[in-house]
Order: C-alpha cells, then sequence, then structure tokens
C-alpha cells in the first residue's frame, strides 16, 4: 500500500506494527477480488495529482483571444478523460490496533474484507461494465458484435466460447484470450467434470489457447477478451490505499481511496455472453 501525505496516515493512533498488518491484510483481500486488471493493461500509477488520460485526439478551437487576428492560424484543444476517484470507509476497533502490537496472529478486521470487496466491485464494474457518471464505457457495452445467450448449463460453455474466439479470429483480434466470468459461473465451472472425468476449466483454457478464466466479482454474464495487448488500458492514479480519517474512543476511521479512468483502444476485442 502506497502512503502519500494527503492519505494523513501519521495522524492515526496506529503504530508501525498495526499499519503493516492492515496494509498486509487489504493487499490479501484485494488481490484476488481485482480481476479487471488480470484482463486488461495498465497505465501508471502516475500519482494522486495524476488528473486526467490523455486521448492523442484534439477538438478545434472555435475563436481565439480576443482582438487576435489569427488568418491561417490552427487553433486546437487537447482532448483528454478525467481520473475519478473514491472512498470506501472503514473501521478498526483500537482494542484491536491493541491486540496486534501484543502479536495476534488473526486479527479481526472484517470491516476492512467489506470494504475490499467493494472496492474492487467498483473498479471491476467500471471497467468490464462501464461507468456513465465518470465518463467510462466499459469493455462490454463498446463490444460491436452481437451478445450470445450464455445460459447456467455449463457444459455448454466450451462451444459457445469456442465461437466468441472464432469470430474475434475472424475479424484479425489474436489471442491469447480470456474467459470473464461472474463468480456464481465461475463456481460452477470449476466444481464440474465433462464426460471421461476431464474438467471443463481445463477444456476451456484449451479453448482459450492457453488463456485464464477469470472470476470476475461485479461482473453479470461473461466477457471473451482478447490478451494481445494494448485493447483495453486502465490509467491508474493512486493506487488502492488505505487513509486516515478521523478515530474516537473506540473506533479509528480509515478508508480505502484510488484515482483512475479506463479506455477501450479496441471495441473489436471482446465479445459479451449475457
Amino acid at each position: 500500500m502506497t502512503s502519500p501525505n494527503h492519505l494523513l496516515r501519521g495522524h492515526a493512533p496506529i503504530p508501525d506494527r498495526a499499519w503493516k498488518t492492515i496494509d498486509a491484510e487489504a493487499r490479501e483481500r484485494l488481490t484476488p477480488l481485482l480481476a479487471a486488471r488480470r484482463l486488461v493493461d495498465w497505465v501508471g500509477p502516475g500519482g494522486w495529482r495524476h488528473d486526467a488520460m490523455p486521448l492523442g485526439r484534439t477538438d478545434t478551437v472555435p475563436a481565439p483571444p480576443a482582438g487576435l487576428d489569427t488568418t491561417g492560424v490552427l487553433l486546437r484543444r487537447r482532448r483528454v478523460q478525467p481520473l475519478a476517484e473514491y472512498r470506501v470507509a472503514f473501521t478498526v476497533s483500537r482494542a484491536e490496533i491493541d491486540d496486534i502490537q501484543r502479536g495476534s496472529r488473526d486479527p479481526e478486521l472484517d470491516d476492512l474484507a467489506r470494504a475490499a470487496q467493494v472496492a474492487a466491485e467498483l473498479e471491476n464494474r467500471a471497467v468490464l461494465n462501464g461507468w456513465a457518471a465518470a465518463d467510462i464505457e466499459g469493455v462490454g457495452e463498446v463490444s460491436p458484435y452481437a451478445a450470445t445467450a450464455l445460459g447456467d448449463d455449463c457444459s455448454a460453455y466450451p462451444g459457445l466460447v469456442a465461437v466468441a474466439v472464432d469470430q474475434l479470429r475472424q475479424n484479425g483480434i489474436e489471442g491469447p484470450y480470456a474467459l470473464a466470468i461472474d463468480p456464481a459461473r465461475y463456481t460452477a465451472i470449476v466444481s464440474t467434470t465433462e464426460h471421461g472425468g476431464y474438467p471443463l476449466m481445463d477444456h476451456l483454457g484449451r479453448v482459450l489457447e492457453s488463456g485464464s478464466v477469470v472470476r470476475s466479482p461485479g461482473l453479470t454474464g461473461a466477457l471473451v477478451v482478447s490478451q494481445r495487448g494494448g485493447d483495453f488500458l486502465l490509467d491508474v492514479g493512486q493506487d488502492i490505499s488505505v487513509g486516515y480519517h478521523h478515530h474516537d474512543a473506540e473506533q479509528v476511521h480509515l478508508y480505502l481511496e484510488e484515482s483512475f479512468t479506463f479506455k477501450v483502444a479496441e471495441p473489436d476485442a471482446a465479445i459479451a455472453l449475457t
């Protein structure tokens, strides 16, 4: 966990050992939940002052400063996509902090676990489904292909994924490919063995050309996504960090914070399975 000054960690009544435990628990909780990061390209972190993603495009400026003759002058404005930020609040009891300092190996940080789930789903949903209020178009919503009905019969998934992979390949989108899928269907895949005892997960891995099946909290249905690189860009300013808000006699009030935006560079590189 990074700790820029604006997080005010130095004002928290939390000794170093407890901070290390809280940061380690946050990483442990977040890592398996941040599914979108395993599917797209990472840009950053650019830091807390990183405000926008450059888009490499311009808009025409219709008029110059007043009184200036701009005959023969071309006026343009650079186009950027601003980063969004969020804070997810959680608490740690001061009694638990004391126990961590005493050497407790099983800290009770359940509210941190809840906050990590919220933060990860927020990022996943923005990247995979879109976040209109933050000017983020998700992978699934900009895919130009007709969505395919996924259904709940796991035995049909390899065939559906194979058709999607073939469609991507016919459009010049190379692999390997990944299958992002909602948690309930991921669990069903993991627990299913096909006829002859062949695990369904292994079959899907072969269809995806050695790509991965990614459990994706926050996603409804599934996405088949090219992993060739350069198609999907997650631009992070401040990576997910723990900050301090205030404390009272019983609780220390903390938060998880991140700033990011997301850009689909090649909409043709993903197919939604609904």
